[in-house]
């Protein structure tokens, strides 16, 4: 399996080398799922050549979808046939019903089997269905059915935010069989947005154990994501124990952690590699970026300003390679100049220490600015001097916008600049029915009012949403009418919003992208129409600036999805001859949403909010109606509210700038610039 990064990992952790398993790092969860897929490929043709059979051991949930379509994408334009496979999944909900939207027998045949030439009676799923006086009776079988079929060769794996692997919750001893467990809190959290809320998860589940899993030939654990890595570095870097269950896989002979950049940050040799030794062993160099991690870095653990940094500060934290990089040694100490210019002629105290903490300390002063769209007569470094400046701020829900970005947002307003908002999806699937009732119920109490204005509204409305919502299953999808209300309960709390930051009605855009409406928390991928809708509005606004949520944190992927759609379009733009001059020049800043924010040394551009500011973001906020109080998604568990997310967050961004050195303000909203 080829890696963008270091993956030959010894499999006993060393102080160089704290890893205790290997691990793949691949630039984008893309390359990790060709990667994968073309590995359990390469056996499968090998097995079939050979006349044999593959037994594959596999997993459900987001992590593993990207896989699924890449085998998919194989079988159906390179001819890779499934005839030789049999699998084995690792869990499923019980008690459920095969036929049920959360049911992961439905999962693998929309994901996998309905689109693949694998033979039904070679799918093997632990059945959700068995009465609980079978289950256990079952769960022999499956084990039994497992050696049978002579052991599974390659076992996919995700990993839960408890360290779980299948449903193995912390606890779970290292040689446990296939059995019935009750879920944690914590998972049922994660999964409440699949059943539309944590009280209709299932609390017990039928999983293999991880005695199971461990008996694989070949484990491969795939893990995306900011909200991952904690969890990634416990059960790499830490101690086997049964609280963390992924952590057994440090044991195996052939068990891989298959990772992209963001669930593996907490990983020593990316969080912290000069820790390792010489980071040139793990292919980097001490660039502006390293020196600017290291040195905040450093700062952090001491807890001392930037400029309070001693040269003793960066030889007791294995930081004297930089030191030493920095600091010619030719009989006088030299003042380093920025990185890449010759060395400035100085004193002994001025150099080492000193010239990093002043270059750093000044790298991050010029992130501060009060004026994200640049000054009136005066460029700013944000693409074309013109003022004021066109703007869309792209925001894949409906409150993303003031939840992410709310005091940039209004001061892009307040300083006189032509401020677009794009809503790009409905958000409709986030409202809960008591609110669409609610609101029903005005629209048929008016009608009633204003018989004039259509008498038979009142009627059709009871009709064909309240009657649907009273008998209404758990899970079940929404009519297309109570889908419309919902939305519009959306929409109508977003122009509320966006009228509330300064922007004008006719700048309110409402794309709705197809991707997104399907009445389901699972959403169909990204397509043209999608894109051709995004590139419109870009062509009719042509922005000096572009606002997008970079937060990959965003644990039901709309956000990954969104941002795909805005940087395609953009791509394709620059690349059109008649569009490419403005598209060229375009800058594109990407902000964070309400679960991750941008570690320090990769702001680029941080806005100081004033207490007055902050108040005025969360009233923005506030319009929101529907997600006040208690959302109906509100991603990883967290008993606050979005607004109280988004301020502590801001909040913590200005107490970190302060601690470093820099001036001391309420909140600071940061912002990454992309690079394409």
């Amino acid at each position: 399996m080829q890696s963008l990064y270091v993956e030959s990992i010894p499999s006993h952790a060393t102080p160089q080398h704290p890893e205790r398993l290997p691990v793949a790092v691949f630039q984008t969860s893309a390359a990790v799922n060709r990667a994968v897929a073309g590995e359990i490929a390469s056996l499968i043709r090998s097995r079939a050549g050979s006349g044999q059979q593959v037994v594959l051991g596999l997993a459900t949930g987001s992590t593993p979808v990207g896989v699924y379509d890449e085998l998919v994408r194989l079988h159906k334009e390179e001819g890779l046939s499934f005839k030789n496979v049999i699998t084995f999944n690792l869990d499923e909900y019980w008690p459920m019903k095969r036929d049920e939207l959360q049911s992961y027998h439905r999962f693998m045949r929309e994901h996998l089997f309905d689109h693949v030439d694998i033979a039904p009676a070679n799918w093997n799923i632990p059945d959700g269905e068995q009465p609980l006086a079978d289950v256990e009776r079952f769960c022999q079988n499956y084990e039994k059915r497992i050696a049978d079929a002579g052991g599974i060769d390659i076992q996919l794996l995700g990993i839960g935010r408890t360290g779980h692997i299948g449903f193995n919750e912390p606890g779970s001893a290292r040689d446990s069989r296939t059995r019935l467990i009750w879920l944690d809190h914590v998972t049922r959290m994660d999964a409440s947005s699949d059943f539309f809320g944590e009280w209709n998860v299932p609390r017990r589940a039928v999983t293999m154990g991880v005695g199971t899993i461990l008996g694989a030939r070949r484990i491969l654990l795939l893990a995306f994501g900011e909200h991952k890595a904690k969890i990634v570095r416990r059960a790499v870097e830490g101690e086997i124990s049964a609280s963390v269950s992924a952590s057994f896989l440090q044991q195996h002979a052939s068990a891989q952690f298959v990772l992209d950049p963001a669930a593996a940050a907490e990983l020593t040799r990316f969080r912290a590699p000069w820790l390792l030794g010489p980071i040139e062993r793990h292919g980097l160099m001490w660039d502006e970026r390293m020196t600017r991690k290291a040195t905040i870095w450093l700062a952090r653990e001491l807890k001392k300003p930037i400029l309070k940094l001693t040269n003793e500060d960066y030889n007791e934290h294995g930081l004297q390679e930089l030191l030493a990089n920095r600091v010619e040694a030719d009989g006088s100490r030299r003042v380093a100049g920025p990185i890449g210019t010759p060395a400035a002629q100085g004193s002994p105290s001025q150099g080492g220490a000193y010239a990093i903490n002043l270059e750093v300390f000044r790298a991050l002063q010029k992130t501060i600015t009060g004026w994200p769209g640049g000054k009136p007569n005066q460029r700013a470094g944000e693409g074309p001097g013109d003022f004021p400046k066109r703007v869309i701020v792209f925001s894949p829900h409906p409150d993303d916008d003031v939840i992410s970005m709310g005091g940039t947002f209004i001061r892009l307003c307040e300083q006189g600049h032509e401020v677009h908002v794009a809503y790009q999806t409905s958000g409709n699937i986030a409202v809960w029915d008591e609110s669409a009732l609610r609101h029903a119920d005005f629209v048929s109490e008016f009608a009633r009012a204003f018989p004039q204005l259509g008498a038979d509204i009142a009627e059709r409305i009871e009709q064909s949403v309240e009657t649907f919502i009273r008998s209404k299953k758990p899970g079940a999808i929404d009519t297309p009418e109570l889908q419309k209300i919902k939305g519009l309960i959306r929409r109508t709390e977003a122009r509320a919003g966006a009228r509330y930051s300064g922007v004008r009605e006719e700048n309110i855009h409402f794309l709705d992208l197809p991707f997104y409406e399907t009445g389901r928390v699972k959403k169909m991928p990204i397509g043209e129409q999608d894109l051709k809708i995004t590139m419109d509005l870009l062509k009719r606004v042509r922005p000096h600036q572009v606002y997008a949520a970079g937060d990959l944190s965003d644990p039901h992927g709309t956000h990954r999805v969104c941002l795909d759609a805005i940087l395609k379009s953009i791509e394709r733009l620059r690349a059109d001859p008649k569009e490419s001059a403005w598209a060229r020049e375009c800058v594109v800043w990407l902000y964070r949403g309400a679960w991750q924010e941008w570690e320090p040394e990769e702001i680029e551009m941080a806005v100081p909010l004033s207490p007055d500011e902050v108040v005025r973001k969360r009233m923005a906020i506030f319009k929101h109606e529907s997600q006040k109080d208690r959302a109906l998604f509100p991603g990883p568990s967290d008993p606050r509210e979005f607004w109280q997310r988004a301020e502590d967050r801001n909040r913590a961004t200005a107490k970190l700038y302060d601690m470093l050195g820099l001036a001391e303000y309420e909140a600071i909203e940061g912002f990454v610039r992309w690079k394409g």
